[in-house]
């Protein structure tokens, strides 16, 4: 078994072809595509994100463990988060409380891209540098 796992979902402007559909609701989300169980993640979830203009999440949610990164690639919009609404763009970085009640929505005249990153609230053990440790060995670029 090797310790990595590749996955190409392809470009942004095809992830329209992904719809989701929490299971037990009548809810379809084009343009959602979830990496948990393609790359065999164990510890987050991942999903790669489109919404055209004037479309968005169109119901309020919360989560009961996760807390959730939304990093913005491209286009512009609007999120809900506690009732509090802001503008998000290319480069924004929102995280959000498991308990917090969000939402968003495009709101400008390109497709909205975006990645979101899953994870238990108060589950990382270290940062990345007490985690991270040098190895002996030659990249191959260099």
């Amino acid at each position: 078994m090797k310790n990595y796992q590749i996955e190409n979902i392809g470009k942004f402007s095809d992830v329209n072809q992904y719809v989701f559909s929490p299971e037990g609701s009548p809810i379809e989300i084009d343009g959602k595509v979830f990496l948990k169980e393609k790359l065999g993640l164990t510890s987050m979830e991942v999903s790669i994100n489109k919404n055209q203009p004037g479309t968005g999440m169109n119901f309020l949610h919360k989560h009961n463990i996760n807390e959730e990164v939304y990093i913005f690639i491209s286009g512009s919009g609007e999120m809900t988060v506690d009732g509090d609404r802001f503008n998000v763009q290319e480069g924004s970085v929102v995280s959000v409380k498991p308990e917090a009640i969000r939402s968003w929505w495009n709101t400008g005249k390109e497709e909205l891209n975006y990645i979101v990153i899953q994870a238990p609230s108060n589950g990382i053990m270290g940062s990345t540098i007490e985690d991270g440790e040098l190895v002996e060995g030659k990249v191959p670029w260099c």
